[in-house]
Order: structure tokens, then sequence, then C-alpha cells
């Protein structure tokens, strides 16, 4: 594999594996008004060098090296086992089971020919409608490298909303943070910090994960309210308990439980957990106080 260390200048240096899909295509810029500074198979020395001129041009430094970001990712497709070709990717399941199996790698990033592809909900959603069954093998299912990857040169994959104005599933336009309506989305290549693109869009994302997973299994149609209450206190009690015993993982595993309880309690309750978390924090955004025994008091 190939790794160009890129310049848009005044703009930003990044890393890419295809520099006309990413620079050129993506994000619009011409042959010649970007610079290639580096170009290497040495993953190590290319995340590196990335971060360090990102550093002495004063440009926005990525949270993460270039390498570790790839490296999950290829780890996470091998895990998936689809097969990459110069026109197809074949996805190793039949049609009724592929959408499952694309949402439990949600993120999952590959190269093709044509340009880089990401799992998200609106790109799942892209897959099923477009997928076609192996003509070799029933039990596999593919999809065009190149027209999946002009999807990504017209839709925004992270909130659904397209280059001519189609509205994101379940209000994703309207959830974004107020943040990321102030930047351009050419600015963001992976993941960062709360106020850029990815973050955002990926945080809000996971609740959109929750409650397709819930309304898959009949939680909200024959779901009730005081069982969900109860399923929170059983689920902060557990979250209390591994803090008593300094379990690390319990706590995450917990706090992650009752992220989800809230989630469908609040649909359940007709209201978005989004909405609810806005609510709490127009309410305590100018709230005064003090530290009190690890403990904040209002005024």
């Amino acid at each position: 594999m190939t790794y160009y260390l890129y310049h848009i200048p005044g703009k930003k240096i990044g890393v890419t594996c295809n520099l006309k899909h990413r620079v050129e295509e993506q994000q619009g810029y011409h042959f010649s008004e970007y610079e290639v500074l580096l170009q290497t198979d040495d993953i190590d020395f290319v995340s590196n060098m990335e971060i360090a001129l990102q550093k002495k041009y004063g440009y926005r430094i990525d949270a993460q090296l270039y390498k570790n970001l790839y490296r999950n990712n290829f780890k996470q497709l091998n895990n998936m086992n689809i097969n990459i070709t110069e026109q197809t990717t074949t996805f190793p399941c039949p049609i009724n089971k592929l959408k499952g199996q694309l949402m439990d790698n949600v993120g999952m990033k590959w190269e093709t020919e044509h340009g880089e592809c990401v799992l998200t909900l609106q790109s799942i959603n892209w897959i099923i409608s477009n997928v076609q069954t192996s003509k070799y093998n029933n039990q596999r299912c593919y999809v065009y490298n190149k027209a999946f990857a002009r999807y990504f040169d017209n839709n925004d994959p992270y909130d659904g909303k397209t280059m001519t104005g189609g509205l994101a599933p379940t209000g994703m336009k309207e959830r974004k943070c107020k943040e990321y309506q102030d930047h351009d989305p050419e600015d963001y290549d992976m993941p960062q910090c709360c106020g850029e693109y990815n973050h955002c869009a990926r945080s809000y994302y996971q609740f959109d994960l929750i409650r397709e997973w819930a309304e898959d299994r009949g939680l909200y149609a024959k779901g009730d309210t005081k069982t969900q209450a109860l399923k929170l206190v059983e689920e902060v009690g557990e979250t209390c308990r591994a803090i008593i015993k300094e379990d690390y993982e319990e706590v995450v595993d917990g706090i992650g439980d009752c992220v989800v309880v809230l989630t469908n309690l609040a649909e359940l309750m007709d209201v978005s957990i989004e909405d609810c978390i806005a609510a709490a924090y127009e309410e305590i955004r100018n709230r005064k106080g003090k530290m009190v025994n690890g403990t904040f008091k209002k005024d």
C-alpha cells in the first residue's frame, strides 16, 4: 500500500491512499492546488510526519495517528471477511442477512480502485438498495465499487443530507452540533474532538443504532415505560457496584447500558433522547455554584 502525505497550502496536511479521490473528487481541489510532500509504503513514518507537519504549519492536529485509525479499520475489515476486487465489494452472506452484519461493523472503512468507502447508517441503506446476489454463490452478495464511490461523492454519509437537498433520516440534520455548521466538511478526515463533523455525527447516530436495534426487537411496540424505569434502576445499581469495586470495564459497560435504557425510555415517552439532553443542557448551561465534597452544589 502506498501512502501520500499531501499539503493544501493554507488549509491542511493529510494522509490518503488515493489522492485523486480524496483530494480532487471529494474535496474539490485541482491537482495544481495541492502538493505531495511524501510518498511511502511506511505507515509509521507517514503517520508521524503528518502530525509533525500539522504542528509546524499550525493546522488542526489529528487526534489519532493515521496508522492507528487505518490499522483499526483493517482489523475490522478482516473480521468481516469481505472481498474487494477492481469492480466489486463482495459480502460473505446472503442479502437477507446482510444488514445485520453491516450494522455490526458501522465505522469500518476500506479502499477501492474508485475511492474510500465507509459504513454508516446512510451508506448501509445505499448498499441494501443496490446489492445483488452473486451469480456463483447465493450465500454471497456484492455491490459495484464505482457506483458506491459515486454515492460518497454526492451524499454526506454521516447525516444523509444529499447535495441536492435531501433530508437526513431520524432528524439527523437538525441534531448536528452548532460547531459543525460553522465548518467545511472537507476539513474532516477522521473522528476528532467535540465540535467537529465526524465525532458529532457519529455520536448522534449511535442513538439511531440503539433505536433501530430496539424497534427490530419489538421493544417500542410492546414495551412499557414502568419496566424500562425499573431496568434503569437495575443498570444504575450495577454501575455503582462496579465503581465501588473499581472495575473500569464494568463501569464503562454499565454507563453504556444506562444510556441504552434511557434512549428507549425516552422513545416510549414519545420524545427523543437528543431532545432530553438538549433540554437538560439549556437548564444547566448558565448555572453557577461550587464543589462540595466532590459534588457540584448550585447557588
